[in-house]
């Protein structure tokens, strides 16, 4: 029965203290689900919706895409016998219900917080994290891995694919339907299509024959008829085409069909009854299976159905203050991405050739204004990460100047079209890297700690770093007028709040500038990117030398070269892993130099780092200003431990 409890509408009506859940309360892991009466699902259902929403509420997080899988997520775990049967989800956003239901209601209250769960299925967290996800499109490989090693294991488990979100927008996802119909192994695929993916067919004929197709008469009489009317090639054409053009009448296309799957759908995802007699049906049958479902991103909570774009995460709700007497408004600190998004709008305003593209990231690049003023000129290309880098490629070779936003961990996924078709033909390709270095609650799937290893090995490529909001202006803009592949990396969040000049100029390429010189200095600190303002205060405590680095490639040497001859110690400093990173191409700039310096790196550390505070993260790596300067002043304690009463090499002023 549907139980009619109260479902939050507006903002404020979203619970602060516990709400009523009476049978979720009885449930701590899917065994206890299963105990219940199928016909007691429904409540469960509206009291797990009601459990988010109190949930998020009280820690933040991601919130539309669990809202519209609560149904999908009971049913799953009523079903079939977690952990056992394996339920690999894709795009962990839609994860929170599966997290309440294995074990992990509380422990949502701590969701993206140091310490916490994360906000993404995780092995290390739970049995029931089947599979670790943070970039889409990986559920149908991992799965279909899953479900041909219990082939080769002889063990009979059931292993779901669930896909959604825009996730079946990226060529991985169909790759691995391919392999998955050449191989004819048992799974089934759930397309849980929320229109932030592929278009759906919804109605009543539509979900009809739905029901048919995955009825066990169906399949009876469709593989029984197979076999009698296949002795009869014209009549089993007849029957064969038949099939086809009902399908076609009701379904959104063939296309699964022709890659191999039995494709069954769309249904409504929110019809708890219809997916349980669906999915019954669909988990005895061998071979692959597909199932598409539809549902509302938000479901529930009227606002977050209107604007499933805006509501896709919440902020921690904090009871009402006080009214207090208005005070000025601050001034704002532009983000990151909203530098970017400005520098975009204006280079396209002077120059025709500018071309925006993101793979999918149009709101979180800060690229939403140029959609607007220069639609003819934007191309959101969907979960594609490699199609958005050999796009650029092709509307360079054309004269164009293409841009493309891009976050640093998504990067990772078009590293060979980067290698391949973007530098290898010294093709003029700017890239506006956002997220680098560590991003906080999204955690270590999300961290942009790779991307300078990768990419500063690459000929023809230059690389910018910059320390705050002007300087990151600049550099975009001097990367742009660069005539081969540029990229510019800036992190997560705002900067250290410097006004931008409106004008647009070139900055010199592979040049350094000295912030602070202190006379006889022992220590000249070398800082790339956001850690500048962090590794300045760890200068003034120190009485040390800062230089802003800005460029990771190519360095400045002379300017290394000089800072290495009047120091006792060079400290690089960067918010990227330490091995194969900026202080890396330091060290080899002084190896091939010939020049011998003690030098500290400091950067990321050898292991992955996870969810938390991003500023509380940075501190914990001893990458705050605190941090820097405790580390620099136990090198030089070393120092001088190992050379006692050695005196001081002299130092040139400046």
């Amino acid at each position: 029965m549907n139980t009619g409890a109260f479902m939050p509408q507006t903002f404020d009506e979203i619970p602060l203290t516990p709400p009523d859940t009476p049978l979720l309360d009885r449930i701590a892991y899917p065994r206890d689900l299963r105990q219940l009466p199928e016909d007691q699902l429904e409540q469960v259902v509206d009291e797990l919706r009601l459990w988010l929403l109190y949930s998020v509420g009280r820690s933040g997080g991601h919130f539309g895409g669990g809202l519209g899988v609560v149904e999908l997520t009971v049913v799953l775990h009523y079903l079939f016998n977690t952990p056992a049967d394996r339920i690999v989800w894709d795009v962990g956003h839609q994860t929170y219900p599966h997290k309440i239901l294995t074990g992990r209601r509380e422990a949502l209250f701590q969701v993206r917080q140091k310490d916490g769960i994360s906000g993404f299925p995780e092995r290390r967290e739970s049995e029931y994290d089947t599979f670790g996800v943070g970039h889409s499109s990986t559920s149908v490989s991992a799965a279909l891995g899953m479900a041909l090693a219990n082939e080769r294991q002889g063990n009979n488990r059931r292993v779901v694919s669930v896909i959604g979100d825009g996730a079946m927008t990226a060529g991985m996802a169909f790759e691995a339907l391919n392999h998955a119909a050449h191989t004819r192994a048992n799974m089934l695929v759930i397309l849980n299509d929320n229109t932030m993916s592929i278009g759906h067919n919804v109605g009543g004929l539509a979900n009809y024959f739905a029901r048919i197709w995955a009825s066990k008469t169906y399949i009876a009489l469709r593989e029984g008829g197979k076999k009698v009317l296949k002795t009869m090639p014209a009549a089993w054409d007849f029957l064969r085409r038949t099939e086809e053009s009902m399908k076609n009448m009701v379904s959104p296309d063939m296309l699964f069909e022709a890659i191999g799957f039995n494709y069954i759908g769309p249904i409504d995802g929110h019809n708890v009854d219809e997916l349980m007699d669906t999915l019954k049906n669909l988990s005895e049958l061998e071979g692959p299976q597909l199932l598409h479902i539809y549902t509302t991103k938000g479901k529930g909570y009227e606002p977050a159905e209107a604007d499933p774009v805006g509501f896709h995460a919440l902020n921690k709700i904090e009871p009402k203050a006080k009214v207090e007497p208005a005070k000025p408004a601050p001034k704002k600190t532009p983000k990151y991405q909203e530098v970017f998004g400005q520098w975009l709008c204006d280079l396209a305003e002077k120059d025709e050739r500018v071309i925006g593209i993101t793979p999918a990231m149009c709101e979180g690049s800060g690229m939403v204004e140029f959609a607007r003023r220069f639609p003819q000129r934007f191309h959101d290309v969907a979960i594609c990460e490699q199609h958005a880098m050999t796009l650029s490629a092709g509307l360079a070779c054309e004269g164009q100047k293409p841009v493309l936003g891009i976050y640093s961990t998504f990067l990772q996924r078009a590293y060979d079209q980067l290698v391949h078709d973007v530098a290898l033909q010294n093709l003029d390709v700017t890239l506006g890297i956002d997220r680098a270095g560590l991003v906080g609650g999204d955690g270590a799937t999300h961290n942009g700690a790779f991307d300078l290893a990768y990419m500063r090995t690459l000929p023809n490529m230059i690389i910018a770093a910059p320390s705050d909001e002007n300087d990151c202006r600049q550099l975009l803009y001097t990367a742009w007028k660069h005539a081969g592949p540029a990229a510019v990396r800036y992190p997560r969040g705002t900067g250290p709040g410097v006004d931008m000049d409106d004008a647009m100029y070139e900055l010199p390429v592979g040049q350094a500038r000295v912030l602070s010189e202190a006379p006889g200095a022992r220590v000249a600190i070398l800082a790339f990117g956001a850690l500048v303002p962090a590794a300045q205060e760890a200068a003034q405590a120190l009485n040390a030398t800062l230089v802003d680095m800005r460029w990771v490639k190519p360095l400045d040497e002379d300017r290394i070269r000089a800072m290495a001859e009047q120091h006792e110690l060079l400290v690089t400093v960067e918010d990227h892993q330490r091995q194969g990173g900026a202080g890396s191409a330091v060290n080899e700039f002084l190896q091939q130099d010939g020049l011998m310096v003690p030098v500290l790196n400091l950067g990321l550390p050898d292991h992955f780092v996870y969810h938390g505070d991003r500023e509380a993260l940075l501190a914990a790596e001893g990458l705050d200003a605190e941090g820097i300067a405790a580390s620099i002043r136990a090198r030089l304690t070393k120092l001088d431990e190992a050379q006692p009463g050695t005196a001081r090499r002299p130092h040139q002023a400046g």
